[in-house]
């Protein structure tokens, strides 16, 4: 009879129905985000629960002092948005400040690495203007989960050993959170973050003191964020605390009240880019975004169609692209706001045809930014010295995936479609546990976006009061035949645009549905300049996962690349939701973090 069931091996089955789909980076999340729909909200109401409830399951990936981009598709408004939810620098932070300080550049944990944080902001900006869910709704899960607690993750544990030492000697306010007992957690602890809980109680209660309107009673909320209590504690920490940071030197903070009071969300146009039937869209040129857009213009004169992923020119083109596009945004990328950024040249046509000559079939072992007159910055490349691991134990920077390929932290993700074919992909980060100490009054900590902007005055990405720092949180969305069709994305800092787009080619190219094409063997450089500090760059190493076949490793080194290999499942952390008439699919990553729900 043969073997009724043809399909190739995947590590779980892509989820099919018609009703909706949620995938994100923890099951709970994920559960959460489903009840949303199932009691009638729409994606975007999902989206809200699933992010608050990620931030507290997974503390050591994300947090409310953090920042996110949003891509959303609303079906009743007919167009895709962008939610820049980057926040900027306070107005204290400037490079004049910083260089008294004695830094040379920003550090990667501590108080002066702290950018406004857009969490709150960006979620109540998306409840109220595209979701129908109460506010009560979205957040008791949340505050549930915080005040009662969740079964702690692996890696969460691991994370708060990594850095137990700072904490006790340096941030005991986080102790008092993250060392119950006084001592670090065992993975599968029903661990709470009771502090967190009121905090958010507390909102919500204020929050209905509105009255019954439910756009007034989120009002009332965002005011008790920016300008009220949370606010208020976040600027007297800022103020009064002097904290150890990663520089071995303690510092006050530069956040201040009024920075909260004055930032806001906005809503703009993605960028996009058409690549063949399909339309990308991506965070605009103060995110990494469009560096996935600049991959995809170089990639696609080449013939890519039938040839196999785990390859070795497939991987080779792929490396050699995202070397150059990489390149460009450390030349080019900043917040447009302060800085014209010449992005329309960057993925021309003619631009993209001179810089495709640049590829050979060797390994490019050179940092080759592209030239625009007029634009760009020099920069003066710094080669890795010493182990990034030793950083780690400071909480520096924003932790990925090592170069032996072991996973030790980073951000979450999350795509959500609805019946009504309602589309969310976002990316929160930042305010992870090891970023800064936890401020006693309102149980989170702030974020550390800020180690991205350079202390260099005329580069694009240089520090400037009010000015967004140029993050890496890169969701995505695609359009095919005009249609929406795609949400995806993956933590991972630099890797994720890497990431990304190889999931992306093998869908397209491959044709791999969703799961199997984030099962794929996956791979990532470490040619450029890391956006974290201390943002040294390790020229011609590409790191892999060791299930790329040992044939593809040799030619690979034939062709000149410098290549590690990791674990067998190191490389990448995707979920991805599609749509195609009434169907919703979904899928999600098995690599190991801990085990995730497949998306449901």
């Amino acid at each position: 009879m043969g073997n009724i069931n043809r399909d190739p091996f995947t590590t779980r089955p892509e989820i099919e129905g018609t009703f909706g789909v949620v995938t994100s980076t923890h099951w709970i999340a994920t559960a959460v985000g489903m009840g949303m729909l199932e009691k009638g909200g729409n994606a975007f109401d999902a989206g809200v629960a699933t992010a608050f409830t990620l931030q507290v399951v997974e503390p050591h990936l994300n947090g409310p002092g953090g920042d996110v981009p949003i891509i959303v598709h609303d079906v009743r408004r007919g167009q895709t948005e962008v939610i820049c939810g980057q926040g900027p620098a306070p107005a204290g932070a400037t490079i004049a400040h910083y260089r008294s300080e004695g830094l040379e550049m920003v550090p990667g944990t501590g108080l002066l690495a702290a950018c406004v944080p857009g969490t709150f902001e960006s979620w109540m900006l998306l409840l109220r203007d595209y979701g129908t869910l109460r506010l009560r709704e979205v957040l008791e899960p949340a505050i549930a989960y915080a005040r009662d607690g969740y079964p702690l993750v692996e890696r969460a544990s691991a994370t708060i050993a990594t850095v137990e030492q700072l904490f006790r000697k340096h941030w005991p306010t986080s102790a008092a959170v993250y060392l119950p007992n006084n001592e670090v957690p065992r993975p599968g602890t029903l661990f709470s973050n009771k502090k967190l809980s009121e905090t958010y109680a507390r909102i919500l209660q204020e929050a209905e003191s509105a009255g019954a309107d439910r756009v007034a009673q989120i009002e009332r909320a965002r005011k008790m964020w920016s300008h009220g209590f949370v606010a208020e504690a976040i600027d007297a920490f800022c103020r009064n605390q002097e904290i150890m940071d990663v520089s071995g030197a303690p510092h006050r903070g530069a956040l201040r009240a009024d920075d909260m009071a004055r930032w806001q969300p906005t809503v703009e146009a993605p960028l996009t880019y058409d690549y063949g039937r399909y339309t990308v869209c991506k965070p605009g040129v103060w995110s990494q975004g469009p560096v996935m857009l600049q991959q995809l213009a170089l990639l696609k004169r080449f013939e890519l169609d039938g040839l196999d992923p785990t390859g070795p020119e497939f991987i080779h083109l792929q490396i050699e692209c995202a070397k150059l596009a990489f390149a460009d945004r450390e030349k080019f990328y900043g917040d447009p706001k302060f800085t014209e950024i010449p992005i329309e040249t960057l993925l021309s046509d003619q631009y993209n045809d001179e810089r495709r000559q640049l590829i050979s079939d060797k390994a490019s072992l050179d940092f080759l930014p592209g030239s625009v007159e007029g634009f760009g910055s020099v920069i003066k490349l710094r080669r890795q010295e010493g182990s990034r691991e030793a950083v780690g134990a400071m909480g520096a920077g924003e932790p990925t995936v090592g170069r032996f390929g072991e996973v030790r932290g980073d951000t979450v993700h999350f795509d959500i479609i609805d019946q009504a074919g309602n589309m969310i992909s976002a990316t929160p980060s930042g305010g992870w546990l090891q970023s800064s100490p936890v401020i006693p009054d309102i149980g989170f900590c702030l974020g550390s976006r800020a180690q991205m902007f350079w202390l260099e005055e005329g580069h694009p990405a240089a520090l400037a009061p009010g000015k967004r720092p140029r993050t890496t949180l890169s969701p995505t969305m695609a359009l095919r035949d005009g249609e929406p069709y795609m949400a995806w994305g993956s933590p991972g800092g630099d890797q994720q645009d890497q990431w990304t787009t190889q999931f992306f080619l093998r869908h397209v190219h491959a044709n791999m549905n969703l799961q199997e094409a984030i099962d794929a063997p996956a791979w990532h450089s470490e040619h450029f300049p890391i956006s974290f500090w201390p943002r040294t760059a390790r020229p011609g190493v590409m790191v892999v996962e060791n299930r790329i076949p040992k044939v593809t490793l040799e030619n690979l080194q034939s062709r000149g690349h410098i290549v590690e290999t990791g674990p067998d499942w190191s490389e990448g952390r995707l979920t991805a939701a599609s749509k195609l008439g009434r169907r919703r699919r979904a899928a999600a990553n098995p690599r190991g973090m801990q085990g995730y729900a497949a998306g449901r």
